[in-house]
């Protein structure tokens, strides 16, 4: 007999005591949580959508994906929230106890994730941006190999925890059932017939067993889930470093060949991923920084750089000339007794001026970048940095000179003789990325020729003339070697240049002696300089006040 029932004339056990007995499962069955959350960051509809779509575009995210999911279950759940916590400004994620017990571990390594230092530095870079989200998962991708390595056994011990539990949810819903099966088939006097009796019996010892297994369970992966959480923490400070530094380094990249944020926002997730790649790896990609360089220096002297003035502040001198008087003059117009002694020094011409001198941009035609590309421009100097890495970053910021300038660039390639490749960007137009680093990349190899660039160049400036009547082009010629022209061809140069007024820089890397005075270079030249240190792209920056 259950103690505390009622025994009725047959010997039955009676229905309150029955019901005393499983008033315990009758409340967790009615306390029973509903489903449980498997998604750790909270996200709207329109976040999951563009993590299907991104992860529909990505190749890579797809197989490391299945790659996880052989050994590892819900390792798309865990992408799935990393990419979120990248991707949103500001993710939130949902308490523990809200989670499906299966993905406790998940959890675990999603929070300390989010939680370490690197990740915050992160999401400077990935918030709102589906392709840096994705690329920080795949730089990712050996850490999170190793925290679903690390958290296996914990997941596993949380899973069987969640099952348990589960168990005995379904257990307690169970002795709910037997009494309400008891009720039924009670006597008006209370009394249950044995078989129901015994079935509710029964029930609450299952009930019992499987609670009592489900709170073992449950401590068995709050130990594993402590152990592990020492190394999941360690690990997720390493991959959110790693991923941080990674896309760090491609958006800095990105940067350096001038791909702006506007223009990756429009460009397709496969066209961006191959663009990256192709930086990467491409010839010239150990000196993005030093490109980037450049292209940061030239838009300083741009900035210094003021139109129609005589150019650079020498001194102090004497005139009239009021946009240029000096500080301390005009604070003698605050003074009502000095207004007399100003106006006086006015009339006479002798007021304290800054005084410049320099060259004035006159530019109106194409600039056009003639670029040695002959063997010696392989030469290195100390640190590493070749001539033609060094001659690439000042074409590619003269590039960029001519497009705020609303001129039309030429980039001329050359080397032996009759060797030579045109890259033309018109003004007006996108340069288009990878137009830009075939003009980057290309090497032709060889000798050295001036005639076959120059003569193109003129060429060029002359067809120039002919359409739109414009004049005053700006010819850059960057070398390292020297080499003859014809004196039949001089003639006709200096005739070309008399007629289209067009300018011609000299630049030799690495070479001084082909630069000095007498040599072809110089005789060729309105303006010569010498760059023999080639980690420093200022010795070129008259370039881009006077161009």
């Amino acid at each position: 007999m259950v103690d505390g029932a009622s025994s009725g004339p047959d010997g039955l056990d009676g229905l309150d005591g029955l019901a005393s007995l499983a008033g315990k499962w009758l409340g967790l069955s009615a306390a029973a949580p509903g489903p449980r959350h498997t998604a750790v960051v909270v996200a709207d509809r329109f976040d999951r959508m563009t993590w299907r779509d991104t992860y529909e575009q990505s190749a890579a995210l797809r197989e490391l994906a299945e790659e996880l999911e052989v050994r590892h279950d819900h390792a798309a759940d865990l992408l799935t929230d990393v990419f979120l916590a990248a991707y949103k400004a500001g993710p939130r994620l949902r308490e523990p106890a809200e989670m499906d017990p299966s993905r406790l571990a998940g959890h675990q390594v999603v929070t300390a994730l989010v939680e370490s230092p690197g990740f915050t530095e992160l999401r400077r870079e990935t918030a709102g941006d589906p392709y840096a989200a994705a690329m920080a998962i795949l730089a990712q991708a050996a850490a999170l190999r190793g925290l679903l390595e690390r958290t296996r056994e914990a997941g596993e011990q949380a899973g069987r925890a969640g099952q348990a539990r589960q168990d005995a949810e379904e257990a307690a819903s169970a002795v709910a059932e037997a009494l309400r099966q008891a009720a039924e088939e009670a006597g008006r006097d209370g009394t249950v017939p044995a078989p129901a009796a015994d079935a509710v019996r029964q029930a609450v010892e299952t009930a019992e067993a499987a609670e009592a297994t489900a709170r073992q369970a449950a401590r068995d992966a709050a130990r594993a889930l402590g152990a592990a959480a020492g190394g999941v923490r360690a690990g997720a400070r390493s991959a959110a470093a790693k991923a941080a530094e990674a896309v760090r380094q491609e958006s800095a990249l990105l940067r350096a060949w001038g791909v702006g944020p506007g223009e990756l926002e429009r460009m397709p997730f496969d066209q961006r991923a191959r663009l990256a790649e192709r930086l990467r790896t491409g010839r010239l990609a150990r000196w993005a920084e030093l490109i980037g360089r450049f292209r940061q220096m030239a838009r300083g002297e741009r900035a210094r750089k003021v139109e129609n003035t005589t150019g650079e502040l020498v001194g102090v001198t004497l005139g009239d000339d009021l946009s240029r008087v000096i500080p301390s003059e005009l604070a003698g117009l605050g003074v009502p007794e000095l207004r007399a002694v100003f106006a006086v020094r006015y009339a006479a011409g002798e007021l304290m001026l800054y005084d410049s001198q320099g060259e004035q941009a006159t530019g109106q035609g194409a600039i056009i970048a003639c670029v040695d590309t002959s063997h010696s421009m392989y030469e290195a100097g100390p640190v590493g940095i070749t001539r033609e890495a060094w001659a690439k970053g000042c074409a590619l910021a003269l590039l960029d000179q001519a497009r705020e300038a609303g001129r039309d660039f030429v980039g001329i390639l050359f080397s032996a003789p009759g060797r030579l490749q045109v890259f033309r960007f018109p003004a007006g137009r996108s340069a288009g990325t990878d137009r830009v680093l075939d003009f980057a990349e290309t090497f032709l190899g060889g000798g050295t020729s001036y005639q076959t660039p120059l003569s193109a160049a003129g060429e060029m400036l002359e067809e120039e003339f002919g359409d739109t009547a414009r004049r005053r082009g700006d010819i850059v010629m960057i070398t390292d070697d020297d080499c003859g022209v014809t004196e039949e061809w001089m003639r006709g140069w200096n005739a070309a240049k008399r007629r289209l007024g067009f300018r011609v820089f000299g630049v030799v890397v690495g070479a001084p002696r082909v630069g000095e005075a007498g040599s072809v270079l110089e005789a060729l030249c309105d303006n010569l300089r010498s760059v023999e240190d080639l980690t420093d792209v200022h010795a070129a920056a008259d370039l881009f006040r006077v161009i």
